[in-house]
């Protein structure tokens, strides 16, 4: 026997499951909120730490600057630091705060000084006569030696007025206390000035170092400026014998020669291609250098 049994069917309206639809977007839509909320609060939040991190980083800092001001402060004014101020903040005697701020001062007095002294050109100033001059010292070095010193003092009236000097009598000091308008412009002159006197005793330096280096080599004659310089040296030979190399130095702010000249018994050596090299040698490479790798080449004995 068969038997059928039926189920109630409901049929829900179209308004019904676009209710429910609707109802369902919302729920989603509340969840994202919460979300985003969640995370724009995690943001904030951490925004928030890292802002009073920062905050006290630079009360730190600020704390620290100004006790390093007051100890500078008191460097500046004594030249010797008080170990136990009370102006300073928190500075307690022999601590190791104390030691830092005294160390961290000496040094920005000492990047201050550096920087004056960059800002004149490198030139070591003193005061004379109460106030009223100044001695500016100019250094000469060649090839990372230093070598003599020279000394200008300087009236500091109305006009500016070269009072007494050790510059050397060759070196045009008038011509460059005019040209260089050391009225308007003295760093622009003590710069030229201290070109002349450096070249000057490169030039002697190279002189120095061409007699204590090369025995072989005869300095047959040179003037007090060395910006003429004759050698006499051996070229090996059956020809060649004693030769003559004259250089001229035109340019007196300069330490390498702008003319060399070579005289021989055999006329043809100067033309020769590797005398050629050698002139070109002489005119770019310092002297006592030039005539190491002459040597070295066979050109001289």
């Amino acid at each position: 026997m068969l038997v059928l049994i039926y189920y109630p069917t409901f049929v829900l309206s179209p308004g019904v499951l676009g209710h429910l639809n609707m109802l369902e977007m919302e729920a989603s839509n509340l969840k994202q909120q919460d979300l985003r909320q969640s995370s724009c609060e995690e943001e904030l939040n951490a925004t928030l730490q890292a802002l009073l991190r920062k905050r006290d980083q630079l009360q730190v800092e600020i704390k620290a600057n100004t006790s390093l001001q007051k100890m500078r402060s008191l460097l500046d004014r004594t030249g010797v630091p008080c170990e136990r101020n009370e102006d300073v903040d928190d500075q307690e005697d022999g601590s190791d705060n104390s030691q830092l701020l005294l160390m961290m001062a000496k040094h920005t007095q000492l990047k201050d000084l550096l920087h004056a002294h960059h800002l004149i050109g490198g030139y070591d100033v003193l005061q004379t006569r109460k106030g009223k001059g100044v001695c500016v010292s100019l250094a000469t070095a060649y090839e990372g030696v230093y070598l003599e010193t020279y000394n200008l003092e300087i009236d500091l009236g109305s006009n500016l007025r070269i009072c007494r000097h050790n510059i050397p009598p060759f070196i045009p000091l008038e011509r460059l206390v005019t040209q260089g308008n050391m009225q308007t412009d003295i760093r622009d002159f003590l710069d030229t000035l201290s070109q002349y006197l450096n070249a000057y005793a490169g030039r002697k330096q190279q002189l120095h170092l061409t007699k204590e280096i090369h025995s072989s080599v005869q300095v047959a004659e040179s003037n007090a400026l060395c910006t003429i310089l004759v050698l006499m040296f051996t070229v090996p030979g059956e020809k060649a014998g004693a030769t003559l190399c004259t250089l001229q130095y035109a340019d007196h702010t300069q330490c390498l020669p702008t003319r060399v000249n070579i005289q021989s018994e055999d006329t043809a050596l100067a033309s020769s291609p590797q005398w050629k090299k050698n002139q070109a040698l002489l005119l770019e490479t310092p002297l006592h250098t030039a005539l190491v790798t002459m040597k070295k080449t066979g050109s001289i004995a």
